[in-house]
C-alpha cells in the first residue's frame, strides 16, 4: 500500500561525514551474539583482526556503468559513522562485564579477549528488563523491579537519557539482541499506541519485554532493530510511534545460518524452474539460544520465523506444478557440549524433467555468533545511516540481513537473497543520487 504522506531524503546531511559519538544500546549485552560483536569490533579497531562479513566495512558498490571500473567501497561512497566512535552501553539478566560474559560465551579465544581486557572489563551491563513468563528456561537476577510495564518503560528511558548525557552521545541505535521470546500473536493491545501504552500501566500478558524496550527506545529517538523472531517493534501501534518519533525501525530475527544457506539456495532452483518435494532442516546447539529453544514455546517463535521463508521464494501459488505440494519442516536440538559452534543438517530433495528426482545434502558446520557480529555492526551503521537521512518507519532495504524481514501494509516480504542485496545497494545509490543499476546492459550491443 502506498504511504499517506511523501517522505523526503535529508540528502544535504548524506554528504557531511556524521559528527560525534554513535550510541549502541543492546538489550542481552551479556549474550554470545553481542559479546562477540562488542569484544570483536574492540579487537578491530585496534588492529587485531578483520571485520569479516561486514557489508559496511568490506563491500563495495559499483556506480554507473561496468566500462566506468567504478566500485569504491560501500564506507568511502556514502558517509557512515566509524566505528571507533562507537560507544556501548546494554542490559542483562545477568551482571558479569563483557570480559567476563565473552568468556563464557566461549565463542572468541581467550588469547584474543586477553588483548582488550581492560576495555572489555569496562562495559557493564545493567539490569534488565525480563520476566521468565517470556524465556522460561533463563532464569537471572539482574533484573529491574516495577509497579508495571509502564513504570519499566520508564526505568529504561532513564536508563537512555543518562547514558546520552554521561557520554556525549549525538545519536542511538538500540538492537535486541536478547533471547527468544514465546510465541505471542498481535491483538487489539497492540493496535494504537494509546491501547499499548493502556496495556503497559495494566500489566498486559501480550506485552513481553522485546517491547518494553521498543517503545522506550522509539520514545528516545533511537533507531531500533529486532535480531530475535520475537514480535516486538512489529505492531502497528510501534511502527506508528516510529513514525510519529521520525525513528526508523527494522527487523527480525538475523539470518545467519541455516536460512542464510536456504536464500542462497532456493533462489536458484527457482530461477532455473527444479521442482521441490521435500525440505528437512535439523539443528544443534548449545550456546544459551540453544537452551532457550529447548522450551517448545519459544521454538514456536523460531519456527515461524525460519518456516517462513521458503513460501515467500518458491511462490507456489504461481508455480503450483513445481512447489504447491513439497514438505517443510525444522527441528533445533539443545546439545550443551556444542557451545556456538552449531551443526545444521538439510535434506532437500527436488525433482527435474520428466519429473525425475534428485536430492541435494548439506552439513554446515557453522558459528552463529560469528556470523551474526557483522550483521549486528551493519545493522548499527544503516540505521544510524537512515535516521540522518530522515528515513523514518520500516526500513524494508535493510531485508538482507533478517529471516522475517519487515514490510508496509499489503505487501509480502522478499526472502531472496540476491534480490535483497539489490534493493539495499540501488537505496545506498539513491540516497547518493546516483543512477540505479538494473543490469540490463543492451546499450552495450547498440540498443537505445
Amino acid at each position: 500500500m502506498p504511504t499517506k504522506t511523501k517522505k523526503t531524503i535529508n540528502r544535504a546531511d548524506l554528504n557531511k561525514k556524521p559528527k560525534g559519538k554513535l550510541g549502541v544500546l543492546i538489550p542481552g549485552m551479556g549474550g554470545a551474539v553481542s559479546t562477540t560483536f562488542i569484544a570483536g569490533l574492540e579487537a578491530i579497531n585496534k588492529g587485531i583482526g578483520k571485520p569479516i562479513g561486514s557489508l559496511t566495512q568490506m563491500g563495495t558498490i559499483r556506480i554507473g556503468k561496468r566500462t566506468e571500473k567504478k566500485s569504491p567501497l560501500i564506507k568511502d561512497f556514502i558517509p557512515l559513522a566509524k566505528t571507533t566512535d562507537i560507544v556501548f552501553a546494554g542490559w542483562d539478566i545477568f551482571p558479569e562485564n563483557c570480559y567476563d560474559a565473552s568468556l563464557k560465551a566461549g565463542v572468541l579465544k581467550k588469547e584474543t579477549l586477553d588483548q582488550i581486557k581492560t576495555s572489555l572489563q569496562k562495559i557493564k551491563p545493567l539490569k534488565a528488563v525480563f520476566s521468565q513468563d517470556y524465556v522460561k528456561n533463563l532464569d537471572g537476577k539482574h533484573v529491574k523491579k516495577g509497579k508495571n510495564k509502564m513504570d519499566l518503560a520508564e526505568k529504561l528511558i532513564k536508563d537512555i537519557e543518562k547514558f546520552k548525557k554521561d557520554n556525549k552521545i549525538e545519536r542511538i541505535v538500540m538492537l535486541w539482541c536478547g533471547s527468544t521470546e514465546i510465541f505471542i500473536r498481535p491483538t487489539r493491545v497492540h493496535e494504537t499506541i494509546t491501547s499499548f501504552e493502556k496495556g503497559l500501566r495494566e500489566n498486559h500478558k501480550d506485552i513481553a519485554p522485546s517491547m518494553i524496550y521498543a517503545y522506550a527506545a522509539i520514545k528516545c529517538g533511537a533507531a531500533y532493530g529486532n535480531g530475535a523472531p520475537n514480535l516486538s517493534v512489529d505492531v502497528p501501534a510501534l511502527i506508528d510511534l516510529a513514525e510519529q518519533n521520525n525513528v526508523p525501525i527494522a527487523g527480525k530475527d538475523f539470518k545467519t545460518g541455516q536460512t542464510l544457506m536456504k536464500t542462497i539456495l532456493a533462489p536458484g532452483l527457482k530461477s532455473r524452474m527444479i521442482g521441490l518435494n521435500g525440505w528437512f532442516s535439523t539443528n544443534i546447539l548449545g550456546n544459551r539460544d540453544g537452551e532457550v529453544l529447548d522450551d517448545p514455546h519459544s521454538f514456536k517463535t523460531k519456527e515461524e520465523s525460519k518456516l517462513s521463508v521458503l513460501e515467500h521464494i518458491f511462490q507456489p501459488e504461481l508455480n503450483p506444478d513445481l512447489y504447491s505440494d513439497y514438505y517443510h519442516k525444522v527441528r533445533i536440538n539443545y546439545y550443551p557440549p556444542r557451545g556456538d559452534e552449531k551443526e545444521a543438517w538439510d535434506n532437500i530433495d527436488i525433482f527435474g524433467w520428466l519429473n525425475y528426482p534428485m536430492q541435494i545434502k548439506i552439513n554446515f558446520l557453522c558459528r552463529d555468533s560469528i556470523l551474526a557480529a557483522p550483521i549486528v555492526l551493519d545493522l548499527v551503521l544503516f540505521l544510524d545511516l537512515a535516521q540522518r537521512a530522515g528515513m523514518s518507519g520500516i526500513q524494508e532495504w535493510l531485508s538482507f540481513y533478517f529471516k522475517s524481514p519487515m514490510v508496509g501494509e499489503g505487501l509480502y516480504p522478499e526472502h531472496d537473497l540476491f534480490i535483497q542485496q539489490m534493493k539495499l545497494k540501488n537505496t545506498l545509490r539513491y540516497l547518493k543520487d546516483e543512477d540505479l543499476i538494473t543490469h540490463l546492459g543492451l546499450d552495450y550491443y547498440g540498443f537505445e
